[in-house]
């Protein structure tokens, strides 16, 4: 089968398309043609050698997140699940390439009339925004600034937060990026790429930070007494790093989202079924061949993709 390996870290260049043997399942598992891979800012991460949630050591495929068809079901699994259209997580490897296998129980069933794209879009993106939103719990008529509203997992919240009754205010980098935010529904934008961006913002009540850094740290001084922030990526590099004193002086909390396994397959359900019911709409803003995953990897590190980065695998 084709697929993309990771022979050393390294920058975009070391993903190098090859072959690779054809997986079967085993008792209990599930093989998959997969139609779309998942990229998210965590796999460049880990293609780079720097600190990621996924321990594989090259040569490997990488890849967590697919879409396809169950094409064939290992024994004592049910046969019916054959052409069944599914995403499912790979606990971090061997998703850019063809077929997958992975246990029966560890797929989602695709919603009929949910496109099988916008399905693999949400599978990380929608849990993680689902899980960040009702651990900040944002109420009607309070403000809430989303960082990186443009991709994909802040234009979720963005959505999320404006159907709660918040306020959104949306943070992104450059004109096409808040274009993308105020028409997915932003009350106001906010370019926190120009110096002192916070200066004409007014005060608010929780701050949902998927870069980190200095912007972060500028958007926990908007923070009103008895806000919220929490932190979900480090897109700038680093984390943060907010003293838990200076938001207790504040009277700000520092909100952690921990979830359960089985509260995070929740939440991807309840992402999945918003899509299929229109309430959600994943942000799909570029595609790339299976064999041009090291430019996928170059654009989201670049910061010129807005949304969700997929594979087209077939």
């Amino acid at each position: 089968m084709r697929a993309v390996w990771l022979k050393e870290f390294g920058g975009p260049e070391v993903l190098v398309p090859g072959d690779a043997p054809d997986p079967a399942p085993e008792p209990g598992q599930v093989l998959i043609d997969v139609a779309y891979a998942n990229i998210t800012f965590v796999e460049t991460q880990f293609r780079s050698g720097g600190p990621s949630p996924y321990s594989a050591e090259p040569p490997v495929i990488p890849g967590n997140g697919v879409g396809g068809v169950v094409a064939a079901v290992g024994a004592g699994v049910d046969s019916g699940l054959v052409g069944r259209r599914v995403v499912t997580s790979l606990r971090g490897s061997g998703g850019y390439a063809e077929r997958v296998v992975i246990d029966a129980a560890a797929p989602f069933p695709v919603p009929d009339g949910l496109d099988l794209a916008d399905a693999v879009a949400l599978l990380a993106d929608g849990r993680t925004a689902i899980m960040m939103l009702k651990a900040t719990a944002p109420r009607p008529g309070e403000r809430v600034l989303v960082e990186a509203a443009a991709g994909g997992v802040g234009s979720l919240l963005v959505q999320l937060a404006k159907a709660a009754g918040a306020t959104v205010v949306a943070a992104a980098g450059g004109d096409r990026k808040l274009k993308v935010a105020r028409d997915l529904g932003a009350d106001e934008i906010v370019d926190y790429t120009q110096p002192n961006w916070t200066d004409g913002v007014e005060p608010v009540d929780v701050v949902l930070d998927g870069v980190g850094g200095d912007i972060a740290r500028a958007a926990f001084g908007l923070l009103r007494k008895g806000g919220r922030m929490l932190s979900y990526g480090l897109a700038s590099g680093e984390w943060a790093g907010v003293p838990e004193e200076d938001a207790a002086e504040r009277g700000v909390t520092l909100v952690q989202a921990n979830a359960t396994p089985e509260l995070m397959r929740e939440y991807v359900r309840d992402a999945l079924d918003a899509a299929a019911a229109g309430r959600l709409r994943p942000l799909i803003g570029q595609r790339f061949p299976l064999e041009r995953a090291a430019d996928a990897h170059a654009a989201i590190e670049s910061r010129a993709s807005v949304g969700k980065t997929l594979l087209e695998v077939r």
